[in-house]
């Protein structure tokens, strides 16, 4: 018994390598995930008056808009680098829970505030999907019979 869930819990890391098209399709997602949150991490941290006033208009202090920004920046590095890949889209999931906690909070429109950032996390997670063999072999839609 013990050895069936140690077999379990170990992924399949020989999935097999992504099609030249499907990697490219991955590099062109996760880049723009990667767009999109650069572009909100730099305008925190250079403070412009549209984020000052949406900082004031989602209930935070304008103080907290450079360490957010750090933040998210620091997850972006990590989403970049390919060893680090999992941890980072792992972070930024938690980061964009947190942006859809706020707009919940305020009332935000569904489609266009509250769920933007669930679209931006299927980006990054779909990317990282299409690029990366050892997100592909946790899947458990793949056929692992092969190897029992």
């Amino acid at each position: 018994m013990e050895a069936i869930f140690a077999q379990s819990a170990q992924p399949d890391t020989h999935a097999a390598p992504a099609s030249k098209k499907a990697r490219w399709g991955g590099v062109t997602l996760s880049a723009l995930a990667i767009a999109f949150l650069l572009f909100d991490s730099i305008m925190k941290l250079v403070k412009v008056p549209p984020v000052v006033e949406a900082m004031s208009r989602l209930g935070y202090p304008d103080a907290t808009a450079r360490p957010i920004g750090l933040v998210l920046l620091g997850c972006i590095v990590l989403y970049v680098v390919p060893r680090t890949a999992v941890l980072g889209a792992v972070l930024l999931t938690g980061f964009l829970g947190g942006a859809i906690a706020t707009h919940v909070r305020v009332e935000d429109p569904l489609f266009s505030h509250t769920l933007f950032p669930v679209y931006v996390a299927t980006l990054a997670w779909g990317g990282l999907y299409l690029r990366d063999a050892r997100v592909r072999a946790l899947t458990p839609w793949l056929n692992r019979s092969a190897t029992r």
